[in-house]
């Protein structure tokens, strides 16, 4: 049977002296939002390897940090948070190692996809992905959000340090440029 995820509980435990309720506690976490974090991150930056590296980074960085989580919003709005600025600082890294600019750096990473070994989508899922991929990194971590994940507008807020309103237009702004590239062929 599986455990339920009692966040008050959780963090009630991680912030305990004992570092074995620590532990467990992280535990926890590490458990119930590892595949949902791994898919926001694949999202972004496309490749298997890379997303779970940044997934681990991203649970180092929870470890590391957890005393600074102050329970002023969700646990997982602040685990998205994190997940989100390592996959762009990620992908920025990658374009100047690569000195690409916006227009290369699409066609470098869709190629990126197309050989990944791990991407088992069919060609209309791999269009979308390609059409995803032509999004600024912000816009892609707004759109993968509320599509991806129906994430409500309020909470991409508190991940991205945007308004309400600057992300819908922004969602409107992608769906509108996704629609465009599919309608291409």
């Amino acid at each position: 049977m599986k455990q339920l995820f009692n966040e008050t509980e959780i963090l009630k435990d991680l912030h305990s002296e004992d570092p074995l309720l620590q532990r467990k506690a992280f535990e926890q976490i590490v458990n119930f939002f590892s595949e949902r974090l791994y898919w926001q991150i694949r999202k972004m930056v496309l490749s298997h390897d890379d997303a779970n590296d940044l997934l681990q980074n991203t649970f180092i960085k929870v470890w590391m940090n957890m005393e600074l989580f102050r329970g002023e919003s969700k646990l997982s709005t602040w685990l998205y948070k994190i997940a989100v600025n390592e996959s762009i600082t990620f992908l920025n890294k990658q374009r100047q190692q690569n000195n690409l600019s916006l227009d290369n750096e699409n066609v470098f990473v869709a190629a990126k996809l197309e050989a990944d070994e791990y991407f088992d989508g069919d060609a209309a899922q791999l269009k979308l992905q390609k059409a995803i991929l032509t999004l600024p990194e912000k816009q892609r971590a707004v759109f993968n959000l509320r599509y991806f994940e129906e994430m409500p507008y309020e909470e991409m807020s508190e991940i991205t340090g945007t308004s309400a309103g600057a992300l819908k237009a922004s969602y409107h702004h992608a769906t509108k440029k996704i629609e465009d590239f599919l309608n291409r062929d």
